[in-house]
């Protein structure tokens, strides 16, 4: 098991590399740069620049060094903990990132946690419950999650928190805790406004785990060794979570490595309709407005969150599924 995981590690930091030298070479693929969008908004506003002014400029941002000498520039900054200069926000971009980042990861561990949560118990009981009343119901509820945008759950949320409570829940925080500083009045404020975003971001992939869970776990409780556990008289609840579960958590194990960065890539729409600061709308702009390191910088993360899920789920499948302890260790 240990070996297992320290190769999986040195596989992990090997996979980082590699991702680095593949999203900072397709950032630069699209014609221009962050210095030719910067201009050509100045002209659209009247404004001129001379040829000296824009090589100045150029040089100034680094822009006019070869690929791989940028390259090297931001993975040798990265690897001392910086990221480098953003050219859109005129700052470090360790001094944008890093809050954005940590309500960012806060939000998608809270949701996976909310989707494990609601999603494998309903998955169970609809299992076990097959064609009876609460598997039509939670069958039409998980339908009827996996057809509302995200988006749409969210406006209708904030509507309701909104109509009935009058409270104004968009962001994660109140307009006075904004720009204030950590205590435990902030950390209460956020944790008012954390339940939206956490219930929106999760529904999606709460309605198609049920259904995950409901048909894998169906399929093993018709298999021979169930039946003949049963036979035998082993307990009901015991029979159920001894094997049949364990099994049935394999594919739900299995898209960990997926969960992480889809409630990122795919709460971007959500991060703008809630008004949350998440680095969703970040990237976006950073990739419109070609400012290189930043967009750089926050694929990396989404990268990360990919690679760490994927250690993750393949550390919880060695674990939860005693089949493939059994394997590695015949091989």
């Amino acid at each position: 098991m240990r070996s297992y995981i320290f190769q999986r590690l040195i596989y992990m930091f090997f996979v980082f590399w590699l991702v680095s030298v593949v999203t900072f070479v397709i950032i630069q693929l699209p014609p221009g740069d962050y210095l030719s969008t910067y201009i050509s908004r100045l002209e659209q506003a009247g404004e001129e620049l001379s040829e000296e002014e824009a090589l100045n400029l150029r040089r100034q941002y680094g822009l006019d060094q070869p690929l791989f000498a940028r390259y090297l520039k931001w993975i040798g900054q990265v690897l001392q903990g910086e990221f480098g200069f953003s050219f859109d926000w005129q700052k470090p971009i360790r001094d944008i990132i890093g809050e954005r980042l940590a309500l960012t990861f806060t939000i998608a561990i809270l949701s996976t946690i909310f989707t494990f949560a609601v999603a494998i118990p309903i998955g169970i009981y609809s299992a076990t419950h097959q064609y009876s009343i609460g598997d039509y119901v939670v069958s039409i509820i998980g339908f009827i999650g996996l057809a509302i945008p995200n988006f749409m759950l969210a406006l209708i949320m904030l509507y309701i928190a909104w109509k009935n409570f009058g409270l104004n829940l968009t962001g994660l925080f109140s307009p006075e805790y904004l720009d204030a500083p950590w205590n435990m009045a902030k950390v209460g404020d956020l944790l008012l406004h954390l339940p939206i975003p956490i219930i929106v971001n999760g529904t999606a992939g709460t309605a198609g785990l049920i259904r995950v869970m409901r048909g894998t776990l169906l399929d093993e409780l018709n298999k021979q060794y169930v039946i003949t556990a049963r036979s035998k008289g082993v307990a009901e609840v015991k029979l159920l979570f001894k094997y049949p579960v364990r099994v049935a958590l394999n594919p739900i194990v299995s898209g960990l490595a997926w969960l992480f960065p889809s409630l990122i890539s795919a709460g971007t729409i959500t991060a703008w309709v809630l008004g949350l600061p998440t680095a969703g709308p970040m990237l976006v702009r950073s990739l419109i407005t070609q400012d290189t390191f930043l967009s750089a910088t926050l694929l990396m993360f989404v990268t990360i969150l990919t690679v760490i899920g994927t250690t993750v789920s393949d550390i919880l499948l060695v674990v939860v599924d005693p089949r493939i302890r059994m394997e590695r260790a015949a091989s």
